[in-house]
């Protein structure tokens, strides 16, 4: 990992997201881009950047003030910090600026059960929690020490989520963590547990690693499933897989991705299939 890249409206929550970042970047020895991204009305005049417009002037200036204020945390010392203020978009900006700086990893803060939509202007974080192509991690909380040893990873566990499992597998090695490998069961979509696990084992066939464990979990539904078994466990992280503008590999449907982002009291990571 060589870039994370978090993006600020400098509330309280995007500075929790900024703490978590820096402990990652710290650990990994990588970059941290902080981005202010300024949605303004006058961008749609044109496709260029306004940036001679004194109303762009202005607000480039005022979050260029506040990232000062930023850079001074104590958390943020020894590391390498970029600071990085644009006009577009939001969403749009965002995942624009990962495809240009090669961004390994975004961290996003979110409004606890009000959920990312509260940071952001109407579905922008569910936009770039369904598009982005790099791992997005979410945080509820402030975390003066984000380690992670119980890590849910739940899944339909079909073939192609494989890769997303592998990302899951690094991410667990880097923190020594045990991956608790999660099928939920419902009604509408039931499978035996000999079944299940079986679908698990052959899923997982052919990686190395061995901290895990595989459950399965009864429910109404599958976003509960997942929020039930993770506080059981008390998990420090829960994964899944997003399948682009069908949400959640395919066992989810719907908003079922966002809202499970939203409603989850602990961090969420995602990752692309």
């Amino acid at each position: 990992m060589k870039k994370i890249l978090v993006p600020t409206d400098f509330s309280n929550e995007a500075e929790n997201a900024i703490k978590v970042a820096a402990q990652l970047s710290r650990k990994h020895n990588c970059e941290l881009i902080l981005l202010n991204m300024l949605d303004l009305p006058l961008t749609h005049i044109s496709e260029g950047v306004p940036a001679d417009l004194p109303e762009a002037v202005y607000f480039m200036k005022l979050a260029h003030k506040q990232f000062e204020d930023v850079m001074s945390k104590p958390y943020l010392s020894d590391i390498t910090v970029t600071e990085m203020v644009d006009i577009h978009d939001i969403s749009t900006g965002i995942l624009e600026t990962c495809k240009k700086e090669d961004i390994d990893l975004i961290v996003m803060g979110s409004h606890g059960s009000s959920g990312l939509k509260e940071m952001f202007i109407g579905s922008n974080a569910e936009k770039i929690v369904r598009a982005s192509n790099k791992p997005v991690l979410v945080i509820k909380n402030e975390h003066e020490n984000f380690d992670i040893e119980e890590f849910v990873f739940a899944s339909d566990f079909k073939n192609d989520s494989r890769e997303t499992y592998k990302q899951a597998v690094k991410l667990a090695e880097t923190f020594n963590a045990k991956i608790h490998l999660l099928m939920v069961n419902t009604v509408s979509n039931f499978t035996t547990t000999a079944s299940a696990k079986v679908k698990i084992e052959e899923f997982i066939e052919g990686t190395n690693f061995t901290n895990y464990t595989t459950n399965i979990y009864n429910d109404e539904t599958v976003e509960k499933g997942i929020l039930n078994f993770s506080h059981i466990i008390n998990a420090d992280l829960i994964g899944i897989s997003t399948h682009g503008r069908q949400g959640i590999a395919h066992f989810l449907n719907g908003s079922l991705s966002e809202d499970l982002v939203n409603h989850a009291k602990r961090p969420v990571i995602t990752f692309k299939i």
